[in-house]
């Protein structure tokens, strides 16, 4: 895990994360709810991922969904969040971008971008909504770009070269926003955010592209971790929420558990009833905690 977490702390800033554990679902997860033939056609279909395309889904080390929220235009517009996909694992970064090229049918185009070249695409459909629509206008282009020999990135080419610079050493990830990704190594997958840092650089608190504003609220309130991890008998959801004090978070704690109960009670179906009587909320310090077990079995007769 400590690879996974030196190789995550080159990335860009983000707002929000998602991580995936691929190996852990294939190898754990799934051979719990698939039968033995269709994990054979699972394996079937990885060798032959492997044979075609260099790669193996059970050897990607991790997938990470980063997403950054931008400060307004100079002319007040809203900008619609930025997000790239990347993946690290046993396989050829640059092979992959070679059948990405493929794949494109001459449609990539290359720009240098530092030491490296990144692979860009435009839209066509996304593009011409755009002219009707502004909002659509960061959707418009999709890039890829191999940032080291067996890690690749797509998405946002503006993210994408954000990327390239956090590998040189500039602006990377908070260890904050990171320590608290991987609060629990063992998770299936987890996710982190600062919704209310989000709100503030999206709507002007910080000010706009063209002219800084210091922050008026300092606040981590909001800023939120979840995940999913599994034992030998059952998988076990837990969150966190900053509640930025003490007595904030007991307020909060209370609040949810009553809208809980009322859920619970307004709700008909025995199994919804059961899943939401097995949560439990507290306070903890500065923070508000959910917890939840259900064992794999129950997962299993419900699918």
């Amino acid at each position: 895990m400590q690879g996974v977490i030196n190789s995550l702390s080159q990335l860009p800033e983000a707002d929000a994360l998602m991580y995936i554990n691929p190996q852990r679902i294939i190898n754990e997860v799934l051979p719990k709810f698939l039968s033995a033939k269709d994990l054979e056609e699972m394996h079937k279909a990885f060798e032959e991922a492997k044979t075609q395309a260099g790669i193996d889904p059970a050897k990607i080390e991790y997938l990470v969904i980063a997403v950054r929220f931008k400060k307004p235009t100079a002319n007040l517009n809203f900008q619609a969040p930025e997000l790239i996909v990347v993946s690290s694992g046993d396989f050829s970064a640059e092979a992959l971008m070679g059948l990405a090229r493929m794949a494109s049918q001459g449609k990539l185009r290359d720009e240098k971008y530092g030491n490296k070249t990144i692979g860009l695409m435009t839209i066509e459909p996304i593009a011409k909504e755009s002219e009707k629509n502004p909002l659509l206008k960061s959707f418009t282009e999709l890039g890829v770009v191999a940032l080291n020999g067996n890690t690749i990135a797509t998405g946002s080419p503006g993210y994408l070269r954000a990327a390239i610079d956090a590998g040189e050493g500039k602006e990377r990830i908070s260890s904050v926003v990171l320590n608290s990704l991987v609060r629990d190594p063992n998770a299936l997958l987890s996710f982190a955010g600062s919704p209310w840092g989000s709100f503030a650089k999206s709507f002007g608190m910080l000010g706009t592209e063209t002219t800084p504003r210091a922050p008026r609220c300092e606040s981590k309130i909001g800023d939120f971790y979840a995940a999913l991890t599994m034992d030998a008998t059952n998988f076990m959801f837990r969150g966190v929420s900053n509640a930025d004090n003490p007595d904030t978070a007991k307020i909060l704690a209370n609040l949810y558990s009553g809208l809980l109960q009322y859920a619970a009670s307004s709700i008909p179906d025995p199994n919804a009833q059961s899943v939401l009587k097995g949560l439990a909320i507290t306070a903890e310090g500065d923070e508000v905690l959910l917890r939840a077990d259900f064992s794999q079995q129950m997962v299993i007769e419900h699918d």
